[in-house]
């Protein structure tokens, strides 16, 4: 009886000591198959191929200026007698704006008046001479000759009349010019004398004042460079903001493309002007605008984020991984480096990026395993956010790479 109880302690042991082991074998094998089919870590982030709306600008930014601007000079030198105008003001074509003393103005008028006269009165003498001499020539009292004389002198007479004529012509227009006006309606902006200051126009016409024909039309000159020129069209949206208003966008049209360039340091632009509408008047003239031009637009297409453009994979990022691994590290060819991708038989090293007209782009999709797969696609238009895509063999839903997951050096900016 005691042995056969020792027996069955015994026993009862050893069952406990089986079931140990087992349930430590079994937890070996769960733990062994979940590192065997844990997912390999996260190398690239990707975002997935949709359909939406693509707007294309061109950014540039430009100065508001009136649609025309009137210099408003004088055409003779003296002192400001008089101002009638200030900034701001608005006047009317032909308003009185400022006023030169005319004191030597009139003088010069009274004195070419006096020349006028006396020139009137040598024509007078030589005509009267001249039908004298004339009587007398008739009657064979005096030869031709000193006849002739007497014409001669009449004409020499009717010459200076004729230069006394101009000379008071001018001297009236002088005085005239005194008068400074108005020469459009409009708002003058800019004025550059005040009285009693002296007005010297020997060299150049000084510049009185500036008036802004209508400012309920403006326009912003601004430059696209070289690389954007090919987008801009007459008749473009341009939708700008300044910072005077900071929280409300205006809108505009392209009015002119102009094709003188302007090359600086290396750098070509040309001038864009756009028209601007400004009925309420709270756009001012000097404004800097902050201009995106609108050259595409879709409202529902295929689009990828245009960060997969920008990702270039080096030599690590193409190196098999999980599986693949495996296979190339079996392959005596596949001792250290992946091989690099075969070239296309249309690759002639010059033209291989193009498709037709298309530009042809390659991005890059990741399987299970994170292993990079390589796709040749064409796209349209695009923006810092999306890009049209075009042609290729991705559809919507697929995810493709926009960077790698880890911030390393190697990171696309």
């Amino acid at each position: 009886m005691a042995l056969s109880t020792s027996l069955k302690k015994l026993f009862a042991r050893r069952s406990v000591v089986a079931l140990v082991v087992l349930g430590l074998a079994g937890a070996g094998w769960v733990a062994f198959n979940r590192g065997e089919h844990k997912p390999p870590p996260e190398r690239f982030r990707s975002t997935a191929i949709d359909e939406g709306a693509i707007t294309q600008v061109v950014m540039a930014n430009g100065n508001l200026q009136p649609v025309t601007t009137v210099v408003v000079g004088a055409a003779v030198s003296g002192t400001v007698a008089e101002r009638l105008v200030d900034f701001n003001d608005t006047v009317k074509k032909g308003q009185v704006l400022l006023r030169i003393d005319p004191a030597n103005f009139q003088a010069r008028v009274r004195q070419a008046k006096a020349q006028l006269a006396s020139a009137e009165a040598q024509v007078a003498f030589a005509r009267g001479n001249l039908e004298r001499n004339e009587a007398l020539k008739a009657q064979g009292y005096i030869a031709a000759p000193q006849r002739d004389q007497s014409l001669r002198e009449l004409e020499v007479a009717r010459g200076n009349l004729g230069i006394a004529r101009a000379q008071l012509d001018a001297a009236e227009t002088d005085l005239g010019n005194t008068v400074i006006r108005a020469p459009v309606d409009g708002v003058v902006i800019k004025r550059s004398v005040d009285v009693g200051q002296t007005v010297a126009a020997s060299f150049q016409t000084p510049e009185l004042f500036l008036i802004a024909k209508d400012l309920r039309e403006m326009v912003i000159q601004t430059n696209v460079s070289e690389a954007d020129a090919g987008l801009i069209q007459t008749g473009q949206v341009v939708r700008f903001v300044v910072d005077a208003h900071p929280n409300r966008e205006f809108e505009g049209k392209v009015e002119q493309f102009r094709l003188n360039a302007t090359n600086t340091q290396g750098v070509v632009t040309y001038t864009v002007i756009v028209n601007v509408p400004n009925p309420d008047g709270i756009l001012k003239p000097g404004m800097t605008a902050q201009t995106r031009i609108v050259v595409a637009s879709k409202g529902k297409t295929l689009r990828l984020p245009t960060a997969a453009l920008r990702f270039k994979p080096d030599e690590d990022d193409l190196k098999p991984q999980g599986k693949a691994a495996k296979a190339a590290a079996s392959a005596a060819s596949a001792a250290s480096a992946p091989k690099s991708e075969a070239a296309r038989p249309d690759d002639d090293g010059v033209l291989s990026n193009l498709r037709g007209n298309a530009r042809v782009y390659k991005v890059y999709t990741v399987d299970a395993e994170q292993n990079l797969k390589a796709h040749e696609i064409t796209v349209g238009i695009s923006n810092t956010r999306f890009t049209e895509l075009l042609s290729g063999d991705l559809k919507r839903g697929d995810a493709v790479v926009t960077r790698r997951a880890s911030k390393d050096k190697k990171e696309e900016l």
